[in-house]
């Protein structure tokens, strides 16, 4: 009789063991999701880096605009609505001495 009861209870246990690595919650489920939890993290991580740099860029295009503003103020020299252009031209001397200045001379 006893060898019944213990031959029952190493066949529970082979049971619950077998439950265990290979059922529904069982540890190859827990290593599934382990495996599908390190994936989002690398997946949120290369996220995160794409948001950064579209806020980096967002700011570039907000801020950007004043720098586009003073090239064409300096480069083009387009004005504002209602702006008056002034433009002070240097005598001949003074540019000749500039040019001097430039090629070493």
């Amino acid at each position: 009789m006893l060898r019944w009861v213990a031959l029952v209870l190493v066949i529970l246990l082979i049971a619950l063991q077998v439950r265990l690595w290979t059922g529904q919650g069982g540890l190859r489920d827990v290593w599934r999701l382990q495996q599908r939890v390190a994936e989002q993290k690398a997946e949120n991580e290369r996220l995160k880096k794409r948001n950064e740099t579209l806020s980096a860029e967002v700011e570039d295009l907000k801020h950007g605009e004043e720098a586009v503003e003073e090239r064409a103020r300096s480069e083009l020299g387009l004005l504002k609505p209602g702006e008056t252009f002034y433009q002070v031209v240097e005598p001949d001397g003074a540019v000749k001495n500039d040019d001097a200045n430039v090629h070493g001379h």
